[in-house]
């Protein structure tokens, strides 16, 4: 096999991976909580601010999302109660929201433990972590500078 074939197996390995892991995950997490992902993502980030508040742009840079996007899943989420908006774009958790994402973790570590952590050996574990260092330091360092 050459170098290339062997970069084009392990990525594909990989997507096909990540493909149905995410999925697989996603689905029992709406199936138990009724939260999707980027509820999850949302939630997560705002439950682990200092105040369980940030402000949007702040949200939308550390999720990496765009800003209609983030626009469009905050008000879906202001509409089921999981987040207040308040003056200046800061996104507030709410009571029903902190509610939501304690059992959504649970659900979430489950199946992450279950899928993944259960799967490979710590020996792995270690390695896909300094493999997954480098691939992030390196679209870090090859990112331009306003888009960090």
């Amino acid at each position: 096999m050459t170098a290339t074939a062997d970069v084009s197996a392990a990525w594909q390995a990989y997507q096909r991976m990540r493909v149905l892991l995410n999925g697989q995950i996603n689905r029992e997490l709406t199936r138990s909580t009724g939260l999707s992902e980027p509820d999850f993502d949302i939630l997560f980030f705002l439950e682990q601010s200092q105040e369980s508040s940030v402000r949007s742009v702040a949200l939308r840079c550390g999720l990496a999302w765009e800003k209609s996007r983030l626009s469009h899943q905050l008000r879906r989420m202001e509409q089921r109660g999981l987040i207040e908006k308040a003056p200046g774009a800061v996104i507030h958790l709410t009571d029903k929201g902190r509610e939501q994402i304690a059992a959504a973790r649970a659900c979430h570590e489950e199946a992450v433990r279950r899928y993944f952590g259960d799967v490979l050996s710590a020996e792995q574990l270690a390695v896909l972590s300094t493999i997954s260092e480098q691939v992030v330091a390196r679209l870090t360092r090859d990112q331009p500078r306003h888009e960090q």
